[in-house]
This record gives C-alpha cells, sequence and structure tokens, in this order.
C-alpha cells in the first residue's frame, strides 16, 4: 500500500517529512529569500516558507513532473506571503524594514549590482507589483513563468512590472527614512529575566516564565504545545552549555542561542517570544535556519554580537529529535552562502 503522506502538522515532524526537506533543501535559501522580501520581515518569512512547506509536502502526490518542483514551491510560498499580507496589517512595519536612503534606480531592468537595491525598495510596492519586480529583476523568471506563478498572464505581468519600475525610480526622489520600531519594555523585561534564568541553568525559573498553553514551533522538527515536546530537557541535558543573550533583527528583540566556538561565543540561532501578561505564551524556534544569522537577507544583530554562519543544535536525547538534527546539519552544508 502506499504511503500518504501526514496532513496534521502538530506534535514532532515525522521521519517522511524530513526525508521531503531534505529533497528541497537546496531550493530553500532563495524560498526565503523572495519571502522575505514580500513579508518584509526575515523571521516571519520563515514562518511563512514552514507553512508553505507543509502544504507542499501534503499535496506532494498532485507534482506530476519533478523537473517542476522549483516554480511549483514558489507559488506556494507566494500564496502563503499573499495569505499573510492579507491576513496581517503588516504593510507600516514592513516599510520600516530593508529601506536604504537615497538609492537611484532605472526604469528599464536592472542589471545584477542593483539586484538588491531593488531588494530593499521592492516593500514600498503593492503585493502584485513586488511579486512581478522580485521574480524578473532579481531572480531573473521569463514572463511566462512569472504568469502562471502569479495567478495572471503575460500582459498583466508587463503592466505590474512597468508600474512597479516606474514607483521604485520614483523613490529615488526623496531619501527614504528607516523609523525606529517600537520596543515593548514589558517584553525586553521579560526576555532579560529569560536570559537570566537560562544563563544560570535555572531550567525551574525558566518554565515558571511560561504558560501552561505555551505554544512552540522548532523549526523542520516540532509545532505544537509546548508542554507535549522535550524543548527544555534538551537544553537541561545538552552537554554543551548555551548561552542566551538579547538581540535584534529587523527592530524586533529576540533571544540568540549562543555557541561557544574558537573564537568565543557567537549566535547559532535566534529564537522569537510571544508574551502576555508578562509570560511567554509562544515560543519559535529558528535553529534549523542558517540562512537567518548566516546574514543572506539581510538581519541585523545588536548586543554587540558578530554574526556567524556556524548554526548547531542542543545535544538531544530522543531519537528523532536526533534525526531532526542529523537532517539539519546536512541542510547546513547543502545550503551555499548567497543564494
Amino acid at each position: 500500500m502506499k504511503m500518504q503522506p501526514r496532513l496534521d502538522p502538530t506534535g514532532l515532524f515525522d521521519v517522511r517529512y524530513a526525508g521531503f526537506l531534505e529533497t528541497v533543501a537546496h531550493l530553500r535559501g532563495r524560498l526565503h529569500r523572495y519571502c522575505a522580501r514580500m513579508t518584509g520581515s526575515t523571521l516571519d518569512a520563515e514562518d511563512v516558507m514552514q507553512e508553505a512547506l507543509f502544504e507542499a509536502y501534503r499535496k506532494i502526490e498532485k507534482l506530476d513532473d519533478a523537473s517542476a518542483l522549483r516554480p511549483w514551491l514558489f507559488r506556494i510560498a507566494h500564496n502563503r506571503c499573499i495569505d499573510f499580507l492579507r491576513s496581517r496589517q503588516v504593510r507600516l512595519h514592513a516599510e520600516a524594514n530593508f529601506a536604504e536612503d537615497e538609492i537611484i534606480l532605472p526604469v528599464e531592468p536592472a542589471g545584477q549590482g542593483a539586484d538588491r537595491a531593488i531588494e530593499r525598495l521592492v516593500i514600498h510596492l503593492p503585493p502584485k507589483e513586488r511579486a512581478c519586480v522580485l521574480l524578473k529583476d532579481v531572480f531573473d523568471y521569463s514572463l511566462e513563468e512569472i504568469a502562471d506563478l502569479v495567478g495572471s498572464t503575460v500582459g498583466g505581468v508587463k503592466a505590474a512590472l512597468s508600474r512597479g519600475r516606474s514607483k521604485l525610480a520614483a523613490l529615488s526622489g526623496e531619501p527614504i527614512v528607516r523609523s525606529e520600531p517600537q520596543r515593548d519594555p514589558e517584553l525586553l523585561e521579560l526576555l532579560s529575566r529569560y536570559v537570566e534564568l537560562f544563563n544560570r541553568r535555572d531550567w525551574d525559573g525558566v518554565r515558571a516564565l511560561t504558560s501552561a498553553d505555551a505554544q512552540l514551533r522548532v523549526a523542520d522538527c516540532f509545532n505544537g504545545r509546548l508542554s507535549e515536546s522535550p524543548y527544555f530537557v534538551e537544553y537541561e541535558r545538552a552537554s554543551t552549555t548555551w548561552k542566551m543573550a538579547i538581540g535584534e533583527i529587523d527592530g524586533q528583540a529576540v533571544l540568540l542561542v549562543l555557541h561557544h566556538g574558537e573564537d568565543g561565543r557567537k549566535p547559532a540561532h535566534p529564537v522569537r517570544i510571544e508574551a502576555a501578561g508578562g509570560i511567554k505564551n509562544r515560543i519559535t524556534d529558528y535553529y534549523a535556519c542558517p540562512w537567518i544569522i548566516g546574514g543572506w537577507c539581510g538581519g541585523r544583530f545588536q548586543a554587540g554580537l558578530a554574526s556567524s554562519r556556524t548554526c548547531k543544535c542542543p545535544a538531544s536525547t530522543s531519537m528523532e529529535w536526533d534525526r531532526c538534527r542529523t537532517r539539519h546539519r546536512r541542510l547546513t552544508e547543502a545550503s551555499p552562502a548567497g543564494r
């Protein structure tokens, strides 16, 4: 009997999903780069991509031609980005990210040297124009491929490209000023307390800062209730003494898990915390995402910490989590810089 993909994206992800992730590992850097420019956020892009990958896994039997894997994945990721932009009023926040001062862009297609400038400014465009400019001028898709991906016609894509490029050129008329992010003092206080307890290895204290029904997502590995995962146990029993510090990505305060290497401690991966009433109610751990810390998508880190492409996972005492670690190592090795 043919084995069917798992349909429920909760709990500990199974071996079949890990195998699927290995199959698409070579595409994930570019997928994340696209999602980051569409959403305006490095971390939101990873969340969107995680959802897109699981959707692709559930529908993999509908893909008849293996050579169409890349455009098929991009189409799913694009639709997820559009859903994200529609469901979350993030435009004002997104426009504060990835903006560069006094960049002049031509109306005609730009060369490779302007790719990064386009990526930084494209967040100011409406979603369809944003997607068309990215896919054509940065990712070098054909008009026909873009039309299929965004659900339009070649004529519609040409029109969107013309509008988008004209708007980008007009942005050079006035300097774009990056607005200061609004920081939540209550969240910063919670993160400071969390870091203090974590670095003292006070695991009971760490758990006390978390609500009973808190949700956890560990990229590529787990999605569900924190209480049903071995998350804190993994750090508690790890042979390596992990440390944490408060950092910042795209103006958002995050936790940085620090790995001790030859040159001292460096960030290994970020953890995003959401809270209410001074209690954590959601943890998103990006340990399997080397492109975030690697700086491939413009993430900015503070707290005096240099970015690093090294991303290692806590030692695991669980066979399933160990498989996640092994798969992540392969993924990291298969993801060249600059994708």
